[in-house]
């Protein structure tokens, strides 16, 4: 029986030992991510990059290094100056990743946290370098311009240090409480004039209204005039015609009257006229 003992004992002691080596010499690189050797007998890391899988390694003498390939985001919040000297809070958001045949050379020279190495750096570096070319007003109205300058010099600093910038924009872009005051004072004046331009616009729309029914009545008056020294009385017995064609419709419509009288009107040449004129002769 303790032969027995021992001899399981043994085995599991081997069993134990043999899925500790195993387990030393082989490792797993997940989706998203990439390994590098750290190989103690050739000097460093070695220059292969390994990919997702299970991969070998010589227990000891190697060790893998873990990195991570995918795109993350990355703010970079700085204050600068504009051309005419006015303080500027701005912020970036970036999408970077490494780039994945440099990751040997990216981890020898910067390490694993080579983001918050770099990315703060070169951000600064250009973000003071493009706004200190724009005044206050130009990065309100040129914004996507100073967005596509910026991602431009932000990706050539980003190619020295081994690093992929997908995506870069300003997100946050604010000024010093005094130019927010001239600002907005400026908007207030500019808006005032725009209303008085249309208050003066609209008065002489008025005037000229004024100026066409006066000019209208002038020449009605004059054709009547006219018209009285060519006809005579003509003209007014007809316009006392109209009226009284006008009336007799209206009576007609009206509930109160049940006939229209026809009474005759004191007029010379002999002719019947309309009686609703209120006895006015010709």
């Amino acid at each position: 029986m303790d032969k027995v003992l021992g001899r399981l004992s043994a085995l599991s002691g081997s069993l134990a030992v043999g899925a500790f080596t195993v387990n030393s010499c082989i490792y797993n690189v997940d989706g998203g991510q990439r390994a590098v050797l750290f190989d103690t007998l050739r000097g460093g890391i070695l220059p292969d990059v390994r990919g997702e899988g299970t991969h070998f390694i010589i227990p000891v003498i190697q060790r893998p290094i873990i990195l991570d390939i995918r795109t993350k985001p990355r703010e970079i919040p700085s204050v600068t100056g504009t051309k005419d000297l006015q303080m500027v809070n701005i912020k970036l958001r970036v999408l970077w990743r490494p780039k994945e045949n440099e990751l040997p050379r990216l981890y020898r020279e910067l390490g694993t946290d080579f983001d918050e190495r770099v990315l703060p750096s070169i951000g600064n570096e250009v973000l003071k370098s493009v706004v200190a070319q724009y005044n206050a007003e130009e990065l309100l109205s040129k914004r996507a311009e100073v967005s596509r300058r910026i991602k431009s010099e932000l990706q050539k600093r980003a190619e020295q240090f081994h690093l992929t910038l997908d995506d870069v924009a300003i997100t946050h872009l604010t000024f010093g409480r005094e130019f927010m005051r001239a600002i907005e004072s400026k908007q207030v004046a500019s808006q005032e004039a725009e209303r008085q331009q249309w208050v003066v616009k609209k008065a002489e729309q008025e005037r000229q209204a004024v100026v066409t029914r006066a000019q209208g009545e002038a020449e009605a008056a004059a054709i009547i005039t006219n018209a009285m020294e060519t006809t005579g009385n003509a003209i007014i017995e007809v316009r006392r015609i109209d009226a009284a064609k006008e009336i007799a419709s209206k009576l007609a419509n009206s509930r109160n009257i049940t006939y229209l009288p026809s009474g005759q009107g004191g007029g010379g040449g002999g002719g019947n006229s309309p009686g609703l004129l209120l006895n006015i002769d010709k």
